[in-house]
């Protein structure tokens, strides 16, 4: 398994000898303003350019969009990806949206499992910040509330887990309980509302899924990148510092992250 940190949520997962692309968030530096109703709205975003050229980001076999939020599906990812790649989407209602944009070749994740070349894919809950205030928020602007996480299991290779955009909650608890990652990938950045709800991992919420699982790696993701960050890759490093957490890993962009294969 190999997993590149590109930028943000956007990696590269080498899993089974398919390469997927997850949540392509490709458009340059300073591209779109800050989100109204998030601290820092006042700076521009991505704060940081790529770190290869688009054209070899979406050399790959998959593309997994978590859930369509500016910051993790946008229109530079639409026009530059090849409409008939394989797409892995968490709802109808997302599948509906990426054909209307053109692709051909579009499919839901189920929480049953989905198979695709030697791989099955299951959907996983999450909660994109507290669901009783943040949903009924995300509704008054016009967008989506779910997220999903997805959970990557074949003969050959560890079990990933990548977190998606979630708090720590009763869904990610259910997900570390009943598929026992090896490898953990968490958006880690604590991006935060004008309210002073985190809609994604702090600090604290790393730190349980570090205490939940000692035995997997913990990779923190979604880093130093949208201007509603309140944690940085430095107060993580100072975190795994203080507290010896060697399992916890925090890539750089175009950092590329190896794995062995299963015992």
């Amino acid at each position: 398994m190999k997993i590149t940190q590109i930028r943000n949520a956007t990696i590269t997962v080498e899993y089974n000898n398919i390469k997927f692309l997850i949540d392509p968030w490709l458009m340059p530096k300073d591209y779109m303003p800050g989100f109204d109703v998030a601290i820092n709205s006042e700076i521009r975003q991505p704060r940081v350019e790529l770190p290869f050229e688009i054209e070899k980001i979406i050399d790959v076999d998959a593309v997994i969009i978590t859930h369509i939020h500016p910051d993790h599906w946008d229109e530079f990812a639409e026009k530059a990806l090849d409409k008939n790649i394989k797409v892995f989407v968490q709802s109808i209602i997302d599948k509906d949206y990426v054909i209307s944009k053109g692709f051909t070749n579009v499919e839901s994740i189920q929480e049953s499992g989905t198979k695709y070349n030697g791989i099955t894919l299951y959907k996983t809950g999450t909660q994109h910040g507290k669901r009783e205030i943040i949903k009924p928020l995300c509704a008054s602007v016009g967008m989506p509330y779910d997220a999903m996480g997805v959970v990557f299991k074949s003969k050959n290779e560890k079990n990933l887990y990548l977190a998606g955009d979630t708090i720590w909650c009763e869904e990610v608890i259910e997900a570390l309980t009943k598929y026992h990652p090896d490898i953990i990938v968490v958006n880690a950045c604590a991006a935060t509302l004008l309210n002073g709800e985190r809609i994604i991992m702090n600090i604290e919420d790393v730190k349980n899924v570090l205490n939940a699982v000692p035995d997997a790696k913990v990779i923190a993701s979604h880093m130093d990148t949208v201007s509603h960050l309140s944690v940085t890759r430095n107060d993580l490093k100072e975190f795994k510092n203080k507290n010896n957490f060697d399992n916890l890993l925090i890539p750089e962009d175009g950092e590329i992250l190896n794995f062995s294969y299963k015992n």
